[in-house]
């Protein structure tokens, strides 16, 4: 099928603001995953988070979603991330992928996720509750 939208924003995200652009009348399964901030990591509580991208980051995006549509020919994407400051709660990354049937949109959703992580020069600047922050790169 697809890559139907791929960004990179400063504005609050949602798995349900990207459903209506997979959606289709043959795609039985839609399957999203939020990515949200949460209070702690590795045992230490986080505060808040700031997200940076490279320039090139949106290019990126864009890139992985068409790699993972063309490992995945039968589903449709969507994918954004969110830069800026962040706090609990807040949606970093939201993905949806659609397919005629729940396996399809399963495997190619989960291996979007990753590949974003891995591929797309995104990084978090950690704040901590103990006053400490580190800056973590989204390329590893």
């Amino acid at each position: 099928m697809s890559v139907v939208h791929t960004a990179i924003v400063e504005t609050p995200i949602s798995t349900e603001d990207l459903e209506p652009l997979v959606a289709a009348e043959d795609c039985g399964a839609v399957v999203g995953f939020s990515g949200v901030i949460r209070d702690h990591d590795e045992g230490r509580g986080v505060l808040r988070l700031s997200y940076e991208s490279h320039p090139l980051a949106a290019a990126q995006l864009a890139e992985v979603a068409a790699d993972i549509a063309s490992r995945h020919p039968e589903v449709r994407i969507a994918v954004v991330h969110r830069v800026g400051d962040l706090v609990i709660g807040d949606v970093a990354l939201a993905a949806v992928v659609a397919s005629a049937h729940r396996r399809e949109s399963f495997a190619a959703c989960a291996e979007l996720v990753d590949e974003v992580k891995v591929r797309v020069a995104i990084w978090k600047h950690q704040y901590f509750t103990d006053g400490d922050d580190e800056w973590v790169g989204a390329l590893e």
